[in-house]
Formats: C-alpha cells, sequence, structure tokens
C-alpha cells in the first residue's frame, strides 16, 4: 500500500514537470514565431555591435527544455514535443490567417459603406492599405506568415537534430559528460537553426527587405553570425542550470537518467 501511494506520489511530480517543461518550450517558441521578426535589436559588446532579430530571445530556452525533458523522460517523449511544437506553429499561421480573413467591424466604413484608410498613421504616411486600428495586426501578420515557413523548417531540423545527437552522446559516452551532449546537441542544432530560417525567411519572403541591396549576403550572414554567437553564448551558460535541473528533478522525480546507458 505504501509503495503504491509512493509511485503515485512521484508519477504526478514526473508528469507536473513535464507539463511545466513543454509549456515553457511551447509558450517561448510561440512568442519567437510571433515577434521573431518584429524588431532588429542593436546589441553593443564592447566594440562589436550585433543585430538580433527579437527571436532569438526565447530561442535557447527552448532547448534547454527539451535537453531536460530527453535526459529525464527519453527519447521518444522529446520528440513528441517537437512535433506538438510544430502543430502549434501551423496553430499560430491559421489564427493569423483567420484574422485576416475576416472583415473589420463596421466603424472603419463611411457611409457609402466604402473602408476607411487614414492618410497617415501616428504621424508617418499609410502604406499599409489598412485601417489605423488594423495596422499592428498588419504589420505582425506579414512579420509572422514571413517568418513561420522558414522557422517551422528550421525548428524541425533543429530540434529533431538537437534531440538525436543528444542521445548519440549519452550512448556513446554510456550517461557520462552531461555538460557535452547539452551544448553539443544544442550548438550543433542552433547553427542548423541560425542558417535556414535566416535564408528561408529572406529568399521566399523578403522578410528583412534585402532586395535589390547589393550588400543583401552581407548583412543576411551578419544577421546569421550575430544570432548564432547569441545563441552559443546562451547554450554555454544554460549548462549549469542544466545541471542543476538534472541533479535536482532526477531526485524529486525518482528518475535514474542513465538507465539503460
Amino acid at each position: 500500500m505504501f509503495d503504491t501511494e509512493l509511485q503515485d506520489k512521484f508519477q504526478r511530480r514526473r508528469e507536473n514537470v513535464f507539463l511545466v517543461l513543454a509549456g515553457l518550450f511551447l509558450g517561448s517558441l510561440t512568442m519567437l514565431n510571433i515577434l521573431g521578426l518584429t524588431k532588429i535589436i542593436h546589441l553593443q559588446v564592447g566594440s562589436y555591435a550585433l543585430p538580433l532579430t527579437m527571436g532569438v530571445l526565447p530561442y535557447p530556452i527552448t532547448f534547454l527544455c527539451t535537453d531536460l525533458i530527453s535526459e529525464l523522460y527519453g527519447k521518444k517523449r522529446a520528440n513528441k514535443v517537437v512535433w506538438v511544437g510544430l502543430l502549434l506553429n501551423a496553430w499560430v499561421v491559421f489564427i493569423i490567417w483567420l484574422g485576416d480573413a475576416l472583415p473589420p467591424h463596421e466603424i472603419f466604413y463611411d457611409a457609402a459603406g466604402k473602408l476607411i484608410i487614414p492618410e497617415t498613421i501616428h504621424g508617418a504616411p499609410n502604406t499599409t492599405g489598412v485601417p489605423a486600428p488594423g495596422y499592428i495586426f498588419n504589420e505582425i501578420k506579414t512579420m509572422t506568415l514571413a517568418a513561420t515557413f522558414g522557422s517551422m523548417i528550421a525548428y524541425l531540423l533543429a530540434q529533431f537534430v538537437d534531440v538525436h545527437i543528444f542521445h548519440y552522446l549519452k550512448a556513446k559516452t554510456k550517461g557520462k559528460h552531461l555538460w557535452l551532449r547539452n551544448n553539443g546537441s544544442t550548438l550543433l542544432s542552433q547553427l542548423v537553426d541560425s542558417v535556414a530560417v535566416m535564408f528561408i525567411a529572406h529568399f521566399t519572403a523578403n522578410a528583412f527587405l534585402l532586395d535589390g541591396n547589393p550588400e543583401a549576403m552581407s548583412i543576411l550572414w551578419s544577421y546569421i553570425i550575430a544570432g548564432y554567437l547569441f545563441k552559443l553564448v546562451a547554450a554555454l551558460l544554460d549548462t549549469l542550470p542544466f545541471y542543476v535541473g538534472v541533479h535536482y528533478l532526477s531526485s524529486y522525480l525518482n528518475i535514474d537518467p542513465n538507465e539503460g546507458y
């Protein structure tokens, strides 16, 4: 009786922690897809200026979450979370498409039934062709749809590379060298993501408005390198929370991460 109650307690803990990790992963993923290209951030590091897309800010946490899920729950569950993330991408696109397809409220029409398009928005010429209240939505829609196609492909490639390399290194080291599989899988997968998402977003949707710019490729590569350097530093810094998380959670959940290795 006591053993059954203890097993039930650990099972509840495992499911609760899994929900938290999966929720944090999916929430971060949603933010980076919706806001990813809406702003290029200027990060000054010493004498170097790094142009970063806003999407890189929540991105490192997604890999920390999948690494923790891989370590504590196994490859199969980690892959399931990756697939759910892909479906979430598609859901975001569908909701944005639906919002764009539905007509605006009648207050945006004049007496003749013609849509009111203001000449300026916040003092600047209105080149969007949409009512002022729909300006923000229109901008987010344009950026999100431009980024999502690239991010979905890059996301799949990067996350599956991350999970595969993580478990490959875990098997090769027989469960030892936690730092190696954490950093090795993340650094390689984020390199794949950084290159793929930028090139796809540029060549399929001109997401960075670089068409016709003779410096387009050098600018694009500067975005890729800056984004990857940010992810690289974040991946190295997350080694400590990964170790702490695995040490604490494996005891809290009564899980042996090295079982079978």
